[in-house]
Formats: C-alpha cells, structure tokens, sequence
C-alpha cells in the first residue's frame, strides 16, 4: 500500500505543477476553479491507469519473464521525461483562459504517464480498484491545493514538483527491477 501511495503522489507531481500554473495566472484565487481542475485532473489521473492495467494483462503472458524489465523502462522513461520537463517551459504558459475544453487537455496530457504506469500495478499487490481510487484521489488533493497555492504565488514550485516526481517514479522502477531480479 505504501508503494501504491508514493506511486500517486510521484503520478500526480505533473498535475500539480499544472495546477500551480493555472493557479498563478488567476487575478483572484477561485475555490470552484481549484474544484474542477482537481475533479478534471484527478479523474483523468484515476482512469488511464486502469487503461494501462488491462494492456498489461493483455501482455502479461507475452511478457511475463520480462515484465519488470518493461515496468522499470517504462518508469524511468517516464521519469526521465519528468525531469526533463521540469527545466522547460510550463505547459499552461500560453493559456489565458481557463475553459473546459482547455481543462480536459490538460488532464490527458498530464495522464498520459499515469496511463504507461497503470501497467506497473499488475505487479502489485493491491486491487485495481483501490489503485485507481487512490491514485485519483491523491491527485484530485495535489490539483486543487496546486491551484490555491499557485495563486499565492508559487509558480517557481512548478519544476519542483516535477522533477521530484520523475525521481520518484524512476527510484519506484528500480525498486521493482532489484525486487524481481534479485530476490526472485
């Protein structure tokens, strides 16, 4: 469970660095715009994983001898483009207006790791349902406080965020690369 947790929190930095751009543009800080971005957000943070989940057991019996080969490549290269992300330009720069189109552009792109990732829970050892239940809950939290924060000021956390969770999510890969080669 506590492996699950940190996955969230490490799958949720992209979003909470969004979310603290979105918030940093606001002239005033608005509680139902840090709602819909979390419910955004965190929904489509909770669901991909699921979509990634059933294609890897589609691949667990093709790959079964392998499989945390794939999970660590699939985590640091995640990871690693967290990382490298996190000394870009923000992704929201351009955005001026805050629309639900907009929104939901966002969620997927922020998700779409979540979704590589989602893979990686066929080899833990919790159910599917309380995986994604707490992986879009953690972000639905991370989304709206990134929102108040951000509009307090705290755009420069932005990279922070990200590349805290690309370390995360690659240390998560090599932990169950040593697991299954060292101790299996």
């Amino acid at each position: 469970m506590t492996e699950l947790i940190i996955l969230s929190i490490a799958l949720s930095m992209d979003a909470f660095a969004v979310a603290l751009g979105i918030g940093s543009k606001q002239i005033t800080m608005s509680k139902s715009l840090a709602l819909k971005v979390a419910l955004f957000f965190g929904f489509f943070q909770g669901f991909m994983p699921l979509v990634g989940y059933f294609a890897g057991l589609g691949l667990s019996g093709f790959i079964e001898s392998i499989d945390h080969w794939v999970a660590f490549i699939l985590l640091a290269i995640i990871g690693g483009k967290m990382i490298y992300d996190s000394y870009g330009e923000p992704v929201e720069e351009e955005i001026a207006i805050i629309t639900n189109k907009v929104l939901l552009l966002l969620a997927i792109a922020t998700s779409i790791d979540a979704m590589a990732a989602g893979f990686t829970l066929t080899l833990m050892e919790t159910s599917i349902t309380i995986s994604i239940l707490i992986i879009g809950l953690i972000t639905f939290i991370f989304s709206y406080v990134g929102v108040i924060v951000g509009s307090k000021g705290g755009a420069f956390l932005e990279s922070k965020a990200e590349l805290l969770g690309g370390i995360v999510l690659i240390a998560i890969g090599l932990k169950i690369l040593i697991q299954h080669t060292l101790f299996n």
